[in-house]
C-alpha cells in the first residue's frame, strides 16, 4: 500500500514539473516577435529593397527657381564611356535632392495618353536646316551623348513636380542637321496633334534637354514616350510630349496649341 502511495506522489511531482516547464516555455515563446515560430529564411530573390543603390553621373544641375533664373549646364556621363547602367525602378532621391514621383503628374493632355510603337516611330528634323534628318528611337538613344539634370516642371494649374530627367541636348541634334542662319524659332509637333514653339537662342544657350527617362525610368506612355521636351524656366505647356517633328523656322508669329488659345507665347515663370 505504501508503495502505491509513493508511486502516486512521484507521478504528481513529475506532472507538476512538466506543467511548470510548459508554462515557462510558453512565456518565453511569447517573447518571439509575432508570437509564432520564425520560419526558415527563404532563398533571396531580386526586389526593389535588395537592389543596389543607383550610380549616377557627377554634378547634376539644380532645378530652376520659380523666378526662372538660369540653371547650370547638365552634366554628361564620363567622356569616352556610356553612363553607368541604372536599376530599372524609379528613384526618389538624387545627390541629396528629394524627387517627386512619376505618379505625381496630373493628366491634362489634349487627347489623353498616347501609345506609340517604338518599332515604327520616327523623329524628323525639318525646316531651315542643311539636311532633313529622320531617326528611329534607337538611333536617338544610341547616337547622342546622354545627360542627367534635375528640373522642376511648373503647371499653370498650380502643381509642380521635381524630376531627374535623362536625355540628350537638343542643340546636339540641331547641330547635326545644320542650322540655317535665318533660323529664329523651333517648332515642336507631337503624335497627338499638340504643338508649341520656343526661340532658338533659348534652346541653344540653356542646354535644353529632350528626355527619354525620368527618375531613371523610361518615359511611360502617359508621360510622353518616346520623347518629352524639358523646357526649364517655362510653364508646363511648353514641355511637349510624344515629340514626332522638330521644325527649325524663322516664323516668330507661330503659335502652338495653347498659345493660339490665349496663353503667353513666352511662358516664362514669374
Amino acid at each position: 500500500m505504501e508503495k502505491v502511495k509513493q508511486h502516486k506522489r512521484l507521478v504528481i511531482a513529475t506532472s507538476t514539473l512538466l506543467l511548470l516547464a510548459l508554462i515557462v516555455a510558453g512565456v518565453y515563446w511569447q517573447t518571439v516577435p509575432g508570437g509564432s515560430q520564425p520560419s526558415p529564411s527563404p532563398t533571396p530573390t531580386p526586389s526593389s529593397s535588395s537592389s543596389p543603390s543607383p550610380s549616377v553621373s557627377p554634378s547634376p544641375s539644380q532645378s530652376p527657381s520659380p523666378s526662372g533664373s538660369p540653371s547650370q549646364s547638365p552634366s554628361p556621363s564620363p567622356s569616352g564611356s556610356p553612363p553607368l547602367e541604372l536599376p530599372s525602378q524609379e528613384i526618389r532621391e538624387y545627390q541629396g535632392q528629394d524627387l517627386s514621383s512619376i505618379t505625381d503628374f496630373r493628366e491634362n493632355s489634349i487627347n489623353g495618353p498616347q501609345s506609340i510603337d517604338k518599332s515604327t516611330y520616327r523623329l524628323t528634323v525639318t525646316g531651315l536646316v542643311n539636311k532633313r534628318l529622320e531617326y528611329t528611337y534607337d538611333d536617338v538613344i544610341n547616337r547622342f551623348q546622354k545627360y542627367q539634370k534635375v528640373v522642376t516642371l511648373y503647371c499653370v494649374e498650380g502643381w509642380s513636380v521635381k524630376i531627374l530627367w535623362e536625355g540628350f541636348l537638343l542643340k546636339d541634334l540641331l547641330n547635326e542637321a545644320g542650322i540655317n542662319p535665318q533660323a529664329l524659332v523651333v517648332i515642336f509637333r507631337a503624335y497627338d496633334g499638340y504643338s508649341t514653339s520656343l526661340p532658338l537662342d533659348y534652346l541653344l544657350n540653356n542646354n535644353i534637354l529632350i528626355a527619354y527617362k525620368m527618375n531613371n525610368v523610361t518615359l511611360p506612355p502617359e508621360r510622353g514616350f518616346p520623347f518629352q521636351l524639358v523646357a526649364e524656366s517655362k510653364y508646363g505647356y511648353k514641355w511637349i510630349k510624344w515629340i514626332t517633328e522638330i521644325e527649325v523656322s524663322n516664323d516668330e508669329s507661330f503659335r502652338g496649341y495653347w498659345e493660339s488659345r490665349g496663353y503667353p507665347n513666352d511662358a516664362n515663370l514669374p
